[in-house]
């Protein structure tokens, strides 16, 4: 259990980079963000996998494809465009609050695992949890400036934000039970396989926004800004992509999903680090106290766990 809490730790630490991307990369539209990220986690996926690729060709089944590509939709593609949608709709602060529920979703979704706690054992660290993730974004909530935005669109975009709320929850159950069906592939090359699947959709994607003319895919900005894309999009596809799949598969196949689930909320954490640390500023006493909640409602959580009986890796029932 410990390594698996710090291997969700370490996923944190690396996903968090994602959120400085966007405020670097702003005069890039988001569907591109997201298709140059994911294409170049498939080309690093590829060239990872090419001294393994023998092993991989033999381990790899026909019903394996259907389930990389599915979790390459549900956990990359379909739900960075929903996230996306939701922030040009209603903005970042409501969008991440309603994001930020993914540690409760994913605790829900892995209740009837067999090594997880009773529900109500956690009770007390999810509510923590939740505090934590209110207080994140109580400030900005109510500080943004108002803005007349016609009520379908409003509606659009929290809808989007809930179905993407609902989309990597899915996805994390999903990909934990996968893991835990099949035990021919490690972390670090179910990684790679779900890189290559993300990378050739990306790629198809982009291909086809190319084809359609769409300018989303087509921005005017200055050639220089183009080689910070590529950097900062190479740097993220390494570091948040690859290492931070690896770090997560690792996390998922040692824990219940009733506490990989609570992992996600590292994410959140270190965002607001490397945020403190971009802006170079102190966090205010909210955030501090939002800080306190979210490793006071983990380890909490992590306590929990332990004193729950413990069962063979891999013995954990399908999810109903």
């Amino acid at each position: 259990m410990k390594q698996g809490v710090m291997y969700g730790g370490l996923a944190g630490a690396v996903w968090g980079m994602v959120f400085l991307g966007p405020a670097l990369l702003s005069d890039f539209p988001p569907l591109l963000l997201s298709c140059g990220r994911f294409l170049l986690y498939g080309l690093v996926s590829l060239l990872m996998a090419l001294p393994l690729a023998r092993g991989l060709l033999r381990k790899l089944v026909w019903a394996d494809v259907p389930v990389l590509l599915r979790l390459a939709l549900s956990g990359n593609i379909i739900y960075f465009v929903l996230l996306a949608a939701a922030i040009q709709r209603v903005g970042i602060a409501p969008t991440s609050l309603i994001i930020g529920v993914l540690p409760l979703t994913i605790t829900l979704l892995g209740r009837n695992e067999a090594d997880a706690p009773p529900l109500r054992q956690l009770v007390w660290p999810l509510l923590a949890i939740l505090a934590g993730i209110l207080c994140i974004n109580l400030e900005a909530l109510f500080n943004v400036e108002a803005r007349s935005l016609p009520l379908f669109d409003q509606l659009f975009g929290l809808g989007c934000a809930l179905l993407a709320l609902a989309c990597w929850s899915w996805f994390a159950t999903d990909n934990a039970c996968s893991m835990k069906r099949q035990q021919r592939f490690n972390s670090n090359e179910w990684s790679l396989l779900i890189g290559l699947a993300t990378g050739l959709l990306a790629g198809l994607i982009w291909l086809g926004a190319l084809a359609l003319d769409l300018d989303v895919v087509q921005p005017q900005v200055a050639a220089e800004r183009w080689h910070s894309f590529w950097v900062i999009n190479a740097v993220l596809a390494v570091v948040a992509s690859w290492l931070g799949y690896v770090f997560w598969n690792a996390s998922a196949r040692r824990l219940p999903l009733t506490l990989s689930g609570q992992m996600v909320v590292f994410e959140t954490f270190f965002a607001l680090v490397y945020g403190f640390i971009y802006l170079q500023r102190l966090p205010n006493l909210l955030e501090l106290l939002a800080i306190v909640l979210l490793l006071g409602g983990v380890c909490a959580s992590v306590w929990r766990h332990s004193q729950a009986p413990q069962v063979a890796p891999g013995s954990a029932q399908a999810l109903s």
